[in-house]
């Protein structure tokens, strides 16, 4: 990988891990477990139109490794690697589909899928169909925080394009 390719996907994985470590520190909106906005995944949304889903890729696990043993636990790790991957797979093959167009939609596929991801292992860990009871929550909270996402990163992608290299 070029020197400066690596340098710009370390940028922007400290750049996420700033983003998730404010949010870490901003009390929750909702009262329900495991609804947050997900800020951080501007950049992979970002990095999924402007490069390619492989530097996403990097960028999305090296965040969700840091930010595991900066602020989180193990356990918090395995819902987050889940959520994450099947949220980036989605909104890659989505992105591929819209042709790179819709970003907002891309992100509220991604954050629905995240929670399915994570609501998934919650179930395959506790072996407890309890956990879909949050179900209703988690797919409308997925859906609009995606929604605000993926119009944040069009934002970014629109004033940044003209000043990255890919």
């Amino acid at each position: 990988m070029p020197i400066r390719k690596l340098t710009l996907l370390a940028l922007f994985t400290t750049l996420s891990l700033a983003i998730y470590a404010v949010e870490s520190a901003v009390p929750p909106l909702v009262p329900i477990p495991g609804i947050k906005l997900g800020l951080a995944n501007i950049i992979t949304l970002f990095l999924l139109h402007r490069a390619s889903a492989r530097d996403a890729l990097i960028v999305l696990c090296c965040r969700i490794l840091l930010s595991a043993l900066l602020f989180g636990q193990v356990l918090s790790l395995v819902y987050s690697i889940a959520g994450g991957l099947l949220s980036l797979t989605v909104m890659a093959i989505t992105g591929t589909l819209l042709h790179k167009k819709q970003m907002y939609l891309t992100g509220a596929l991604g954050g629905l899928t995240h929670n399915l991801g994570q609501l998934l292992t919650a179930y395959i860990i506790t072996a407890t169909a309890g956990v879909f009871s949050y179900l209703p929550f988690l797919i409308l909270s997925g859906v609009f925080t995606g929604l605000f996402t993926g119009l944040c990163a069009g934002f970014l992608n629109r004033y940044l394009s003209a000043h990255l290299p890919f």
